[in-house]
């Protein structure tokens, strides 16, 4: 092969593996559950909303504060309890990304339509 169809290959396979990271439209099946209680409520990258957990692990809605919610309003509803959280899949595994966020039956957050 020559150089210009080895590159036109490498920017197909990043452009492949870039849009797999994507996440749009999550479905619970595609999506893995944990549950955690929330130790801390912060705003990180573009006006996300991150829960931590006591060890450090993290998880966020993407754009939350962009979507009416607030982290006071967060940090009243869901700080030091229990959660549960549906984590959305990607081709290199589970992300943090949160397409649902649950306190027992209540469904606080959704992305699934």
């Amino acid at each position: 092969m020559n150089c210009t169809i080895k590159k036109i290959v490498l920017l197909l396979l990043l452009a492949l593996l870039f849009s797999s990271c994507i996440i749009q439209n999550p479905k619970p099946e595609d999506c893995d559950v944990k549950e955690i209680i929330v130790a801390k409520i912060y705003e990180g990258g573009t006006l996300d909303i991150v829960f931590a957990e006591e060890n450090g692990d993290f998880y966020y809605i993407n754009r939350g504060l962009e979507q009416g919610f607030t982290l006071s309003e967060m940090e009243e509803i869901v700080l030091n309890k229990k959660v549960t959280l549906h984590l959305a899949k990607v081709i290199t595994g589970t992300s943090n990304h949160i397409a649902q966020l649950a306190l027992e039956e209540d469904v606080i957050y959704t992305e699934f339509k």
